[in-house]
Order: C-alpha cells, then structure tokens, then sequence
C-alpha cells in the first residue's frame, strides 16, 4: 500500500518523531576554526548621524568585521561630505587600503548597503566573496491560529516588508534567482497550489495547482525551472518542471516521502530529503533524474538541506531529540555542527557569501530568527516578534 499524505498533515509536514526512529545516529563531527574577523574601528561619517547609523549596522551585520571602539584596530574606516558624494576611506596599519565615494541620495541605508558591499569585496577579494548586503530574507510569520504569511527583511532585520495578506497559511518562501520575486505554498480549501509573487509592483500568479500537495518548491539557479513535491497519484514524490509549464517530470517514485527539495549552484542536481531508508535523510539527484545517492549526515535525521554556491550543504539534523544545525562539505565529504547554544534550531538557509546561515530558533516560548556565522558559530538574533517566525529564505541577489 502506497504511503500517503493528507491535506491536513502536509499543513504541517514533518518526518518522523525521534521516538520513532530506529536508526542510531552517527557520530557528530565538529570542526573546530581558527578563522578571526578583523576588527575595524568606524569613525562615522561628521554632520550625517544617519548615514553613520546604518553604516554601522550593516558593517555589524555583514559579519565579515569584528567593529571595535579602538582608532588601533587593524582596520580604520573613515567617511565624510564632499561635492554631493558621500566618500569613504579604509586604512590598515596607517596604509590605504581602499577609497569609495557615492552619490548622496537621500537613501542612506541603499547608500550604507552598496558602501558596505564594496568594501567586503574589495578587503576579502582573495577569498572572492560576494557583496551580499542588498539581498533580502523571507521567512513566514504566525499571526492567528491556522494564519500565516510571509515578509520580508533586510540583513540587519530592519526594513519588515509583509507580502502576502491572505487568511491562510502561506508558507515555504523561495527566492527567484533575480531577488524579485518569491515562490511559496498556499493552503486553499481543496487542496495546496505554489503561488509566485513579484515584488514591484506587488502581482501574484498561479506555478503548480495539480491534484493533491504542491509544495517546497524551489527555482534553478536559470530561473527557468522549479522542482517541487507533488502527489497526484498520493504518492509524495519530487517533481521538475519548466516555469509556466504544465507537464511535471517526475524524478521519484516511490513508497516513501519526498521533501524540502533545493537546487546545486550549477542547476545539474536537486538535493532533497527522503524518508526511503527508514528516517530523512538527505539525497542527491540528476535535474534529469540519474545518480541518485545518500548523504552522510550526523544526529538521527537530516532535513531542510540548502546548497551554497561553493559546495557545501547545511541542514537540520536531530541530536538528543533536539534540531541542530549542521553542515556537510561536498568536496571534503565532512559534517560540521555550527549551533552549539541551547534551542531548538531550524529551516537553515545560506547567505550568497557562503558563510552567513539564517535559521529558526524556539526557546520553548516563540520562533525567532537568528543569523549563524558558519566559521566561527557566533550567532545574532535577526528578527524577533509576537509571532512565532519561521522558514527563512536567503535571496542571492538585490530585490532593488
């Protein structure tokens, strides 16, 4: 008999309980770093409090600098008016180590997160790291008992833009790869169908809304495809499709349950979690449907994967009955636990600097969404409400 799904348990999708499982987990493996952030020491910029202000933040949120009130620190920043421009210098051990200069807008925290952006760039460009401070995360809040809706944030966790306004539940957000728009699954009264939603101006269409779920879809890096979880035939198996299409292809079949579904930088293969050997586990397969293996994970079970675009997977798994947050490097084939502090963490999502994770986190009160640093585990709360917040989404580029 086929494994099915129904309406009101897909609402709250979920593998097994721990007290369900037989596997035993496997042994966790932490890598310990030695990697340090500079410090940098921000004189602000004299006569514009604002632009100080969210230059501040964001060279605080970016997490690439250590900020520091000492003028010795091993980076100085400097910032000041001129000719309408709003200029920056960074200076090392007294040595210039870059200068910018920017129109004054008016929109001083567009202006912080382009400045921002330009001097991680340039200060860490052997290790080629992307500028990431215009990007948005997404992520779904629980404002009554059966309602949620997504919103939308800044790094910093400032700048909370709702939407979705609907009385049901809206969840798993995706980003298109252009940062304007999101995909996510909407609960309707017959069945699940996945919405997208462009952000300026606001419009929403219809992607999938075949027989039974539609859900955890997730766009390829070429915005020309989605996969997504489907069960026309009540089986809950991984889909692909072409974006406006109308003829899924089915990638599994099978008696166990497929989930959370992401896409490899290069869009040749899906990662996802499948309940076949027993307990969700992360898989690996072909975009066309070869090659499929198991990860190796640590803790019980391992779900919620998400794809950096240098190789490494970070995901969700059980240790001691508690979610966790790991990462597994592809090319070293090595599992590392990034959260160490008490909670229950979940749904991790990478930032594009390949470094930066943002997940849920429950304290056994509320959700809220914090930032992990992946080298250092050093965490920041992001976004903290009412509400019980949760399944952030990380964009890879600007919404602007």
């Amino acid at each position: 008999m086929y494994k099915t799904l129904s309406l009101a348990a897909a609402a709250l999708f979920a593998f097994a309980p721990a007290a369900m499982l037989t596997a035993a987990p496997e042994p966790i493996v932490v890598t310990k770093t030695v990697r340090t952030n500079p410090t940098l020491y921000f004189q602000g910029v004299p006569g514009d409090g604002e632009l100080t202000r969210q230059m501040r933040s964001f060279l605080g949120a970016c997490g690439w600098f250590d900020l520091s009130g000492d003028p010795k620190a091993e980076y100085v920043l400097s910032g000041r008016r001129e000719s309408g421009r709003a200029v920056f210098t960074l200076t090392t051990g007294g040595a210039p180590a870059g200068s910018w200069g920017i129109p004054l807008t008016g929109n001083s925290r567009r202006m912080a997160q382009q400045m921002v952006d330009a001097i991680i760039q340039n200060t860490f460009k052997e290790l080629k790291v992307k500028g990431f401070c215009s990007t948005k995360i997404a992520f779904c809040a629980e404002t009554a008992s059966g309602v949620k809706n997504i919103y939308a944030c800044d790094i910093d966790g400032g700048n909370v833009e709702q939407i979705t306004n609907y009385n049901a539940l809206c969840v798993e957000p995706c980003w298109f790869p252009d940062g304007k728009a999101i995909g996510y699954s909407k609960y309707n009264r017959t069945g699940i169908d996945v919405i997208e939603t462009r952000l300026n101006p606001k419009r929403s269409r219809v992607l999938t809304a075949f027989r039974g779920i539609n859900t955890g879809a997730a766009i390829s890096p070429d915005g020309r495809n989605l996969t997504v979880i489907l069960s026309p035939d009540h089986k809950v198996d991984l889909y692909v499709m072409p974006i406006g299409g109308r003829t899924p292809r089915r990638l599994t079949n099978s008696i166990a349950v497929e989930a959370s579904p992401c896409w490899s930088p290069d869009g040749r293969e899906i990662a996802f979690v499948s309940d076949e050997t027993g307990v969700p586990k992360i898989n690996i397969i072909s975009a066309d449907g070869r090659n499929r293996r198991v990860l190796k994970s640590v803790g019980s079970d391992a779900v919620t994967p998400d794809w950096s675009g240098d190789g490494k997977i970070v995901y969700a798994t059980r240790v001691e009955g508690v979610y966790t947050i790991a990462v597994y490097d592809l090319k070293t084939g090595e599992n590392t636990r990034i959260t160490q502090e008490p909670g229950v963490w979940e749904s991790p999502a990478w930032a594009a600097d390949n470094r930066q994770v943002v997940c849920k986190r429950s304290d056994g009160r509320r959700s809220a969404l914090y930032v992990i640093d992946s080298w250092t585990g050093k965490t920041r709360l992001l976004v903290s409400t009412p509400y019980n917040l949760s399944m952030p989404a990380w964009s890879r580029a600007g919404s602007r």
